[in-house]
């Protein structure tokens, strides 16, 4: 039996992402302040492809962006390709092996006495160096979308984090024991559980405080078809203000500011640390359906228009949201306005869906997620 983690007994803690997409690392950071919050101060974040050959690296972040901006569709391929629990897995590891040399060298080295991933990338590694016993650790894996695609499954991880009881029971009809599955949520910054006055936010950032204000999110990275969707907004009838999260991308902030707005207010905004500000300001988040974002979105209690979801990934995410009556989708970018004019002239409607944000937000989740491992050690 496992005894309980006392918390004089300080434990050394890596938590592992991959810059495969900013909600990896968002979700570690995250993970990291809430085991210093709980006194574990011997934390340390690592993004594993830093320690990987430039072409390993290459093909998991710069390519990822890159289909995501111009090859959505290929992307979804390979996604569906790959999804086969229990398939591949010994190939896919002679691949990892091959370029994450560094990277098992840094583990080695350093034996951290607990493992956290935010991605599957490290997860894979650290199973592997447990059964050839070079290392000796519980490990946790994270999944950081709704969905749990193959590439997470393992046998062998001590606790499993998702953020759906269907997510559960998919992974325990797999095989991997239920008892090691915790339904916890997606862990994001706690701060998007804490109240802030939606008026008083939206006067500190520069915003009407009376107009209904969507919020339209790139990304971390700041991808996708950000400049059509905008356009596309111009149409709404409604009275709106845009604000747009542009990320780490200058080059589409430069363009998003060019766009003559003739109806709507809008506000561009390239990277920023408080896109906790920018949501409780917000009624509706336009644009990406990416894990993180959505669970952010989630505990500020905004509904979701999701357009255009990135095939793979995000189109589940919006499967599931549908499901739960959090988000409307649209395929079709000339119908965008005509669904947000619909959806905020039904009030109605629009509190229900409100209603259910509320009900599937896990504000918490990165605590839950920390206190779980503390307790289990």
């Amino acid at each position: 039996m496992q005894k309980a983690w006392k918390s004089k007994e300080m434990k050394s803690v890596m938590v592992l992402s991959a810059a495969s997409g900013a909600g990896h690392i968002r979700a570690a950071d995250a993970l990291v302040a809430e085991f210093s919050n709980k006194g574990i101060s011997a934390t340390r974040h690592v993004e594993v492809l830093k320690y990987t050959n430039p072409i390993f690296k290459g093909i998991y972040s710069d390519l990822y962006k890159e289909l995501v901006n111009k090859q959505p569709d290929l992307l979804g391929w390979v996604y569906k390709s790959l999804d086969r629990p229990w398939q591949q897995q010994k190939r896919r590891l002679a691949l990892s092996r091959l370029n994450t040399v560094p990277l098992v060298k840094l583990l080695k080295q350093e034996k951290p006495e607990i493992a956290i991933c935010t991605h599957f990338l490290p997860a894979e590694i650290l199973i592997y160096l447990k059964k050839k016993k070079m290392l000796d650790m519980p490990v946790g894996v994270v999944v950081t979308d709704i969905d749990v695609h193959a590439m997470w499954l393992y046998r062998d991880v001590d606790w499993y984090f998702v953020a759906h009881e269907e997510t559960k029971a998919y992974m325990s009809a797999l095989g991997i024991p239920s008892e090691t599955i915790y339904v916890t949520g997606i862990p994001i910054d706690p701060v998007f559980g804490v109240e802030r006055s939606k008026k008083e936010t939206r006067r500190r950032l520069g915003l009407d405080p009376d107009k209904t204000t969507l919020l339209v999110s790139a990304g971390g990275f700041g991808v996708g078809p950000v400049e059509a969707l905008i356009q596309s907004l111009k149409e709404v009838k409604n009275e709106i203000q845009i604000a747009v999260i542009c990320g780490r991308n200058p080059k589409l902030e430069s363009r998003i500011k060019k766009i003559a707005m003739t109806r709507h207010p809008i506000k561009v905004v390239g990277f920023t640390t408080e896109m906790d500000a920018w949501m409780a300001a917000s009624d509706l988040l336009v644009g990406k359906a990416g894990g993180l974002t959505s669970a952010e979105a989630l505990a500020r209690g905004l509904v979701m228009v999701i357009v255009n979801p990135i095939p793979g990934q995000e189109e589940r995410n919006s499967d599931h949201f549908l499901e739960e009556g959090v988000a409307i989708r649209c395929n079709n970018l000339p119908a965008l306005a005509y669904k947000i004019d619909k959806l905020i002239d039904d009030k109605e409607r629009f509190l229900k869906m409100q209603q259910n944000v509320k009900r599937l937000a896990c504000p918490h989740a990165a605590s839950d997620i920390v206190s779980i491992v503390m307790g289990r050690v």
